[in-house]
């Protein structure tokens, strides 16, 4: 079996129902080193002169920033694994011929090819090619699904052993000149019309609610909150900047990989951790196993043994640790350990199921210069997001709760959770309140959830906390109905009660941002009771249909929509309009019941120490029932 190969052991043990569901993951090809994207030592090419990245940028004539230039280079040229049908056209002698080839793998930049010898001479002899293609969803990142029609030229012919040859053709444009040409200015002239409009409205309802007044004071205060809370938030987002980088600003990083039962996905995620651009001697990988139940440790001593044999010049030995828990003691403990072995000044943790961009690391630190700074979080975004409906909802909401929502609660320096998937804490201030926060308890019960969010809140009590929207990693989210509900009755419980920790200290942040947390606070805790009095009071008492109410709803779900096409311009916009009508019908009613029940330690979605004591206690539960 491969490094990083899909084992088959996790498709035995699961259910029937979840052997259907086929995760769609974008999938970069590989290069012949593991480590392709660290620094080199002294006296060896560096990334840079490898990538014969110049000095002077393209589109302005000026010189940039070294760094920069890297990051917009390898992004660009980043190749990603396709196969579907490519038709070419060319001319030879004056006469004009087409074929069809298939595409091995796709970048921004160009494409591979494999055909035929006799064509791939015959494409070599023509002036002009022309491609025909179309971007299937899941082989580049968002926003780049659409159908191309494409000049491009041959820059390299390889000879296969099974006879076919392998073509390298470069495009006369990138994909994102091409989009910006063909499909991007209407998307976004339309999604800023819109958006002004959604906004009018919204600001016009509420002066229309005031009929509402009459029936209830209470309602017609909350619209207005929700309003204020909703149209600020996306307003700060638009002063967001991300902090730029400084070449020269490389402080020690020690990154932290908490993981149980993740034999899928553990490989990419270590070898997306130690994969990075960032000086050898500022930067080590500590893995805790916290005592899994299936492959996962043996997937782990694979990688780290395999990146210690092939990758030992980038000093693998010294910058790996891996170490397993003798019991499962959950994430928190596991981050503990990390924590203590951490000989670096900053510490960033990340999921066992997240996938860090090669530059994550050099962006994320950024914030850090400011010496004030506790924490600060990446962006996240989906890994599986084309999989189906459910997962497409998520990747909206997602970018929608980072690239808004974080960023501006950034802008008053005051993010209430940096999330899991990828943030960077200052040691120091971790140190301090790390026994805390291991032995934190709540109305009696000990905390086995909301690590983040609680360790946000202790940083936060003190310190300046923050976003960085060019730090990225991607994340596998539940594909399942049942695993995502579970999933969010988690994450409700947690916020209930880290919000109301929070709350006790918020009013001391910046004047705006504190109003704008208890707005936050109130909306989700009283829009249950809200929905019902509009939906099945107002109608049966008073003979009313709450049309603006239903409306506003919409505006809502549109606001977030025309948001993820103007910034992301890609084609899951629309399940930002699916995603809130599920919210309304479902997820809204998990508040209440997090409410009766946020005192339970299980996490639903995987088997800890506390659901299996919870598993033990139904059977004999029902039995005494009985």
């Amino acid at each position: 079996m491969g490094l990083f190969s899909r084992s088959d052991n996790k498709k035995k043990r699961k259910p029937v129902i979840e052997q259907e569901i086929k995760e769609v993951l974008l999938q970069e090809k590989p290069d012949r080193r593991l480590l392709d994207k660290v620094p080199a030592q002294a006296g060896v090419r560096t990334n840079r002169d490898r990538r014969r990245v110049s000095d002077v940028d393209a589109k302005t004539g000026k010189k940039s920033s070294s760094i920069e230039a890297l990051i917009e280079s390898e992004r660009g040229g980043r190749r990603y694994l396709a196969n579907y049908d490519v038709s070419i056209s060319y001319r030879i002698d004056g006469f004009a011929r087409k074929a069809t080839v298939r595409s091995i793998d796709i970048s921004t930049t160009g494409l591979l090819l494999e055909m035929p010898r006799k064509l791939a001479l015959e494409l070599r002899q023509a002036k002009d090619v022309r491609l025909k293609f179309e971007i299937i969803a899941g082989t580049l990142p968002e926003g780049y699904e659409m159908k191309v029609d494409i000049g491009g030229k041959i820059v390299r012919l390889q000879q296969t052993n099974a006879g076919p040859v392998h073509c390298g053709i470069q495009f006369n444009q990138t994909l994102a000149q091409y989009a910006t040409k063909k499909k991007n200015w209407y998307m976004v002239a339309a999604a800023s019309i819109l958006l002004f409009v959604t906004v009018l409205c919204i600001m016009l309802l509420r002066v229309e609610s005031i009929l509402y007044f009459k029936f209830n004071k209470f309602l017609y205060l909350y619209s207005i909150i929700a309003a204020t809370f909703l149209l600020t938030r996306y307003y700060l987002a638009t002063l967001y900047k991300s902090v730029p980088i400084d070449p020269d600003f490389t402080p020690g990083v020690s990154i932290i990989i908490p993981c149980y039962n993740e034999e899928e996905a553990i490989q990419r995620t270590i070898l997306g951790c130690i994969n990075q651009d960032y000086p050898l001697d500022k930067l080590e990988v500590i893995i805790i196993d916290d005592y899994s139940t299936d492959n996962s440790y043996e997937k782990i001593s694979e990688v780290v043994q395999t990146l210690i044999d092939q990758e030992g010049g980038y000093n693998t030995r010294d910058r790996i640790k891996f170490m397993r828990q003798k019991k499962n003691a959950g994430k928190r403990e596991a981050m503990a350990v990390g924590i203590r072995q951490a000989k670096h000044e900053l510490i960033v943790v990340v999921d066992s199921d997240s996938f860090l961009d090669p530059y994550a690391i050099r962006n994320i630190v950024q914030p850090f210069k400011d010496e004030d700074m506790g924490g600060v979080s990446g962006r996240t975004d989906v890994a599986n997001t084309y999989t189906n409906t459910l997962t497409k909802m998520q990747a909206v909401r997602y970018y929608i709760a980072f690239r808004i929502m974080k960023a501006a609660e950034s802008y008053s320096d005051a993010v209430t959770c940096l999330s899991g998937p990828l943030s960077c804490y200052r040691k120091e201030f971790v140190m301090e309140n790390l026994d805390a926060w291991l032995n934190q308890k709540f109305l009696g019960e000990r905390a086995t959830f909301g690590d983040d969010r609680s360790l946000t809140n202790f940083i936060l009590r003190h310190h300046r906390t923050g976003y960085q929207d060019t730090a990225i990693c991607s994340t596998i989210v539940p594909s399942s109905h049942k695993v995502f509900l579970k999933q969010q009755m988690r994450w409700k419980r947690s916020w209930l009660r880290e919000s109301l920790i929070a709350a006790r200290f918020m009013w001391k942040k910046e004047p705006i941002m504190a109003l704008s947390f208890y707005m936050g606070l109130i909306i989700p805790i009283a829009a249950p009771a809200v929905v019902l009095f509009n939906l099945i009071y107002i109608p049966i008492v008073h003979r009313v249909i709450p049309y603006t109410f239903i409306f506003g709803i919409f505006l809502m779900a549109f606001l977030m929509s025309m948001a993820q096409l103007f910034l992301r311009k890609s084609s899951t916009w629309s399940f930002g309009l699916f995603f809130v009508m599920y919210y309304e019908l479902i997820l809204l009613w998990q508040m209440p019941i997090a409410w009766l029940t946020f005192w339970k330690t299980t996490w639903g979605t995987r088997m800890t120490a506390a659901d299996i004591a919870a598993s033990i206690k139904k059977p004999i539960f029902k039995q005494a029932k009985a």
